[in-house]
């Protein structure tokens, strides 16, 4: 009969597993903003249908998203901000030991920006103060499904028609979906070309709602 340890690390390997695909991963931050339907997913993904729902039953398994019914529609959701800080883990482990992470990064991100982001404690701060504004760089949905409290919402693809709507009398703070997503750097770019004094957040919403930050939604 095998041990408990094997048997429990049986269990552990279910999880590994389900984190050994790129998609996976790509659907694991989607649904880290907000709840999907399987729809949403295969569109945002690029995939199948077909196949978006075929990852949506591994990581089903793994016990890392859940499912509710709405009619002949299925909605998923990660378990819990622990699936977010699994994720955060996978992403530094591999920054601090694969060469290629550090590399790609490099070359494609931190050419983009040659500021150091600044992090939840700094902005939490500054804050207080009124000393920044903040801006979420993600879809409406997502925004509407929970955001950093008092942040103004602007799409990725509004960024520049609404450029001359943002107070340039403070310093801007911008993020998005995590630390890879692109979307907060292309707006820090538009932004300090348009003369504003702007930073990242070096981390996503989800991050800062799994670590206990104070959170709004509509």
């Amino acid at each position: 009969m095998p041990s408990i340890k094997l048997l429990l690390n049986e269990q552990l390997s279910l999880i590994a597993k389900s984190l050994s695909s790129p998609q996976r991963l790509e659907i694991l931050e989607y649904l880290s903003q907000a709840e999907r339907s399987v729809d949403d997913l295969s569109k945002l993904s690029n995939l199948s249908i077909a196949n978006t729902s075929r990852h949506l039953q591994v990581l089903k398994q793994a016990a890392l998203v859940s499912v509710r019914r709405e009619g002949q529609k299925r909605f998923y959701r990660i378990t819990g901000s622990d699936v977010t800080n699994l994720i955060s883990s996978l992403r530094t482990t591999a920054e601090i030991h694969v060469a290629e992470v550090e590399r790609l990064t490099q070359t494609y991100l931190d050419k983009k920006d040659d500021l150091e982001a600044i992090d939840a404690s700094e902005l939490i701060e500054r804050t207080k103060h009124n000393e920044v504004t903040v801006l979420d760089i993600r879809p409406v949905e997502e925004f509407n499904a929970g955001h950093i409290p008092n942040a103004i919402n602007i799409p990725p693809d509004e960024i520049t028609k609404r450029i001359k709507q943002i107070n340039n009398n403070k310093d801007i703070v911008a993020y998005c979906r995590g630390p890879y997503c692109l979307f907060a750097y292309d707006a820090i770019q538009a932004l300090r070309k348009n003369g504003f004094n702007a930073q990242r957040l070096k981390n996503g919403y989800p991050e800062w709602k799994a670590a206990g930050h104070p959170t709004q939604r509509y």
